[in-house]
C-alpha cells in the first residue's frame, strides 16, 4: 500500500538530496501526493520568487514543467473544514488541514519544528523530514 503524503513547499522547492528523492518517488508512484488550493498557490508563488530562482539548478521552464508533473500525480482534495491545531507558523495550518481532509499518514517537511508542537495531535498523522522518511521512519 503506497502512503498518501503532504509534500510541504520546503521539500518540493529544495529538491535536491533526500528532498529529489521524494519528488522522484511521488512522479513514480510510490507516494501518493494530495494537493489543495492552498499548497497549489503557495508551490507556484515560491517556486517565482527571484531568490529562488537565483539559486535553483533548472531554468524557469524547467521548473514550470517539474511542477506540472508533479501537479499530475498529484490528488486534488477540497477542504470543507478547517482546524486550527495553533502551530507555530500559523500560515502552515493548511498543511494539516490538507492532511486530514486527504487521509494522508504522513506531512513530509524540512521545517519539522514548526508543525510539531500543536495544541491538537492527531495520532494517525506523522510529520517527518525527507531524511527519516526514507529511512523507513
Amino acid at each position: 500500500m503506497t502512503d498518501t503524503v503532504v509534500i510541504d513547499t520546503s521539500v518540493l522547492i529544495s529538491a535536491q538530496g533526500p528532498n529529489r528523492e521524494i519528488i522522484r518517488r511521488c512522479l513514480l508512484g510510490e507516494y501518493n501526493p494530495v494537493m489543495s488550493n492552498a499548497l497549489f498557490q503557495e508551490y507556484e508563488d515560491v517556486s517565482k520568487r527571484e531568490n529562488v530562482l537565483d539559486i535553483c539548478p533548472l531554468s524557469q521552464k524547467e521548473v514550470l514543467e517539474l511542477l506540472h508533473s508533479f501537479y499530475s500525480v498529484c490528488r486534488w482534495v477540497p477542504i470543507y473544514y478547517l482546524w486550527r491545531p495553533n502551530i507555530v507558523d500559523e500560515g502552515d495550518n493548511f498543511l494539516i488541514e490538507l492532511a486530514l481532509a486527504g487521509n494522508a499518514t504522513h506531512i513530509i517537511t524540512n521545517n519539522i519544528r514548526d508543525l510539531l508542537n500543536a495544541e491538537l495531535e492527531f495520532p494517525g498523522l506523522k510529520i517527518l523530514t525527507p531524511e527519516t522518511i526514507l529511512q523507513g521512519e
